[in-house]
C-alpha cells in the first residue's frame, strides 16, 4: 500500500469514529432533557380550591335524579368553609351540613365533625371525602337522611350550582355539650341572614329560639361551657364584607338560652389600630381567641367570659402582637 492510499484510509477511520462520537454525545443531551420535563405537582397550595363540586347524579338531574353537592370557599391561606347541600325542589335535603376545615398538608384539609377526623383532600378537579380513622365513617351518616353519607368523590362543576334545585339553607349545624344541645341554621331573609339557634335540653326552655338577623354569613360555630358552670354556651363567628364579628348565647342553668354581648372590633380603641378584617376565632380551652392582620404584623386577643349587669359578656385579657 502506497502512503496516498494509507493516508487516505486513516482519514476515513477518524471520519468515522468522530460522527460516532458527535452523534452519541447528541443521544445523551437529548435523553437528559427529557428525564428533566416533569409535570408540576397539584396541591392545595398551588390550586384554587374554592367552588361547587357534585356528584355525577348532577348530569343527569333534568331527569329527577338527586344529587348532593359540596360548596367550597377560602376563608384564608389556611381554612375553609365547606357546606353539604342537595336538591331539595321535589322534596326536603337529603344531606345538609357546615364545617370549617383547617389546612393539614399540601393536598388536604381536616376539620373536627363529633371528636372524629374528617379530611377533604383534593386532585385533579375531585374533592375527597373521608374520615382519618375508616373505623369513624358513621360519624358522616348523622347529616343525611336514609342512611346516607357524604362521604365520597365530587367533581368541581364549571359555573353556579342550579339555583332551582338547590338547597337553600344558608347554613345548618348541631352541637351538643353537657346534654344540651344546639340547633343552629340560617337562612336568606330580604337580602340579609337570619340565624335561628333552638336550643334542646333546657329544663324550662325559656327564651327559645333565639333569632337574629344581620348582614352577612355565618362561617363556623362552636360550643364550650366558657364559665365552667356546668351550663354550655354557644359561640358563632360571621363574616360580613371580610370584616369578623361574634354572636354568642349562653344557657342559664340549663334553664334558659340568653344572648351574650361581644365588644365590636372597629369600635375598640384598646385594639383596632391597623385593624382592616380578616378576623380568625376560635375557642381555646375556656377562653375566645380573635386574630387579625394588622399594619405592623398580627394581633391576637384574649377574652373570657363574664358576668355583666345586664348579663353575659366577653371581656378582654389578652393581647399580643407579633
Amino acid at each position: 500500500m502506497n502512503a496516498n492510499k494509507f493516508l487516505i484510509l486513516l482519514l476515513a477511520v477518524i471520519t468515522l469514529t468522530c460522527c460516532k462520537d458527535n452523534k452519541g454525545q447528541n443521544q445523551v443531551a437529548e435523553e437528559a432533557s427529557t428525564v428533566t420535563k416533569t409535570e408540576p405537582t397539584e396541591t392545595a397550595s398551588n390550586i384554587d380550591v374554592s367552588g361547587n363540586y357534585v356528584t355525577d347524579d348532577y348530569n343527569k338531574r333534568s331527569e329527577g335524579h338527586d344529587w348532593v353537592a359540596i360548596i367550597v370557599n377560602q376563608i384564608s391561606d389556611n381554612a375553609i368553609s365547606v357546606k353539604v347541600r342537595s336538591r331539595a325542589d321535589k322534596k326536603r335535603g337529603t344531606c345538609t351540613f357546615d364545617t370549617r376545615a383547617n389546612k393539614k398538608d399540601d393536598t388536604a384539609y381536616a376539620a373536627n365533625i363529633s371528636g372524629k377526623t374528617v379530611l377533604f383532600t383534593f386532585k385533579k378537579g375531585i374533592i375527597n371525602i373521608t374520615t382519618e380513622n375508616p373505623a369513624d365513617e358513621a360519624a358522616l351518616f348523622f347529616y343525611c337522611s336514609g342512611g346516607a353519607t357524604f362521604a365520597g368523590d365530587y367533581s368541581k362543576l364549571n359555573g353556579d350550582l342550579d339555583a332551582s334545585q338547590i338547597d337553600k339553607t344558608l347554613y345548618s349545624k348541631v352541637l351538643i355539650l353537657q346534654d344540651i344541645g344546639f340547633n343552629i341554621s340560617a337562612i336568606d331573609k330580604k337580602g340579609k341572614t337570619e340565624l335561628t339557634v333552638n336550643a334542646f335540653g333546657l329544663k324550662e326552655n325559656h327564651g327559645n329560639p333565639q333569632v337574629v338577623t344581620f348582614k352577612g354569613d355565618v362561617v363556623d360555630a362552636e360550643v364550650e361551657d366558657l364559665d365552667s358552670d356546668g351550663s354550655p354556651e354557644l359561640v358563632v363567628y360571621t363574616e360580613s364584607n371580610g370584616y369578623g364579628n361574634v354572636l354568642a348565647f349562653s344557657t342559664l342553668k340549663k334553664n334558659s338560652i340568653i344572648p351574650v354581648y361581644f365588644p365590636p372590633t372597629s369600635e375598640n380603641t384598646k385594639i383596632n389600630e391597623g385593624y382592616k378584617g380578616q378576623d380568625e376565632f376560635s375557642l381555646v380551652e375556656n377562653t375566645l381567641a380573635q386574630r387579625f392582620p394588622t399594619d405592623r404584623g398580627s394581633k391576637q386577643v384574649i377574652y373570657r367570659l363574664v358576668n355583666g349587669e345586664a348579663g353575659k359578656n366577653f371581656e378582654m385579657t389578652n393581647v399580643s402582637e407579633f
